[in-house]
């Protein structure tokens, strides 16, 4: 089937090869990153993507599509008591990011179940052993990019539809709130914080990086604070999201 060069970019990107190892199996890679199509097409290349033969883009062995349940923004609300009313209405527990992708395996011709057998094999020991060596995965949706990801599972969802056994495999990923850059900056952010209790002086939140809400107009980007926080802004903490 012939595509636009930007349906071909986009079946490539998001559907062939939208996740992208970082570090673990890929750390002596120059870049430290490996394409998940160098591994599901593993016998096509002779280098990491440098082509070995001529592959239509409707006959590679992989496809994947992101799930529906994924999240851009999941955070809780506090239940427990708060020392005040100023930290109680801006209580909000953000809660990591997690994406699933199916990948879909189809066997196109009588001797396709070796290859399927043999090229499921590798990918399921090359993840396996990225995701023990303390590999990432970067996820490409066409909405958003997962980045800094750890795997949680990949198990087999296949159903009724085809008659083909273990065609599609369900692979869940979260995105840790912990990481390099943000256990910096959250250490510099309590390091500020610290000094400034330290040495009596009052915290507003600006000092450290956080920008207080009290007292300005609401607004479509900025909603409105609740009433019980306007009572006790002296507390300087409202701010925090």
């Amino acid at each position: 089937m012939p595509y636009t060069q930007g349906e071909a970019q986009f079946k490539l990107n998001f559907e062939i090869s939208p996740i992208t190892l970082t570090g673990g199996v890929a750390l002596n890679i120059p870049g430290g990153m490996l394409p998940i199509l160098s591994l599901t097409q593993a016998q096509s290349f002779t280098g990491l993507i440098s082509g070995g033969q001529d592959v239509s883009l409707d006959d590679f062995f992989a496809y994947f599509y992101p799930l529906p349940g994924s999240s851009l923004i999941d955070q809780q609300i506090g239940m427990y008591p708060f020392a005040n009313q100023t930290v109680a209405a801006n209580a909000i527990i953000v809660q990591p990011l997690a994406v699933s992708m199916l990948m879909t395996v189809p066997v196109r011709d009588p001797s396709g179940y070796q290859t399927k057998l043999s090229n499921m094999t590798a990918v399921q020991n090359s993840l396996h052993q990225h995701n023990t060596t303390g590999g990432t995965y970067t996820i490409a949706t066409p909405s958003y990019f997962y980045t800094n990801c750890v795997m949680t599972g990949m198990h087999d969802i296949s159903g009724g539809d085809s008659k083909q056994a273990q065609i599609q495999w369900k692979l869940d990923f979260i995105q840790p709130l912990v990481s390099l850059q943000a256990a910096a900056a959250a250490q510099f952010a309590l390091n500020s914080m610290m000094q400034q209790l330290s040495s009596g002086v009052q915290t507003t939140g600006v000092n450290f990086g956080i920008q207080p809400t009290i007292g300005l107009p609401p607004s479509l980007a900025t909603p409105d604070i609740s009433p019980a926080a306007l009572l006790s802004g002296s507390s300087g903490v409202a701010g925090q999201q």
